[in-house]
């Protein structure tokens, strides 16, 4: 069954949308790679004005996918302006630059690496300490689990972990009885 761009949009993206999360990634597969940049191009001019922005990070002419990248532009900005995390960024290669600079590295990462670069924890929003656990401990000895491996505080880990599955839920529930997706989507 072919799914539909804006029903993965939202179930992939319901936290960034809402607000409650800087930056969400998913995985499209469509007839061709142009039906997904159209796709991508259309919601990242509606969510431009509202200080969001979807971007294709990587393709796959063969598999005919794409991974979507959709963030909060001022919030992803603080993100990457911590100084922890820039830091950590530079440590592992990463040129100081502003944020399209940094996606764009980020995005020759992902297509030059077999495996997602463990760093796009700090562009989906993840502690610092989580993304450094999860290098230091290959994925292993975390306090919790969910959306991500965390290592450092687990009740704030679950909490995010609710929050998101609570807003995925409700906008799914939404969108399905027909609330369009610009109604769903809160501004910066």
């Amino acid at each position: 069954m072919k799914r539909v761009f804006e029903s993965v949009f939202v179930e992939q993206c319901a936290p960034t949308l809402a607000g409650v999360k800087p930056a969400s990634l998913f995985r499209f597969g469509a007839e061709s790679i142009d039906t997904i940049r159209d796709h991508t191009v259309t919601w990242d001019n509606i969510l431009r004005p509202l200080g969001l922005r979807a971007v294709v990070l990587k393709e796959c002419a063969a598999a005919q996918a794409a991974m979507i990248y959709v963030y909060r532009v001022g919030w992803l900005k603080d993100i990457l302006s911590d100084n922890k995390n820039l830091d950590f960024l530079k440590q592992i290669g990463y040129r100081n630059a502003p944020v399209p600079n940094l996606l764009q590295q980020l995005s020759e990462r992902l297509c030059l690496e077999r495996e997602y670069p463990h760093e796009i924890g700090i562009f989906l929003g993840y502690p610092l300490q989580d993304v450094i656990g999860f290098i230091e401990n290959r994925g292993w000895n975390y306090t919790c689990c969910g959306c991500w491996k965390s290592y450092s505080d687990p009740e704030f880990a679950q909490k995010c972990f609710a929050c998101y599955h609570t807003c995925t839920r409700i906008y799914k529930q939404m969108y399905e009885r027909g609330t369009p997706i610009p109604r769903l989507i809160v501004a910066a």
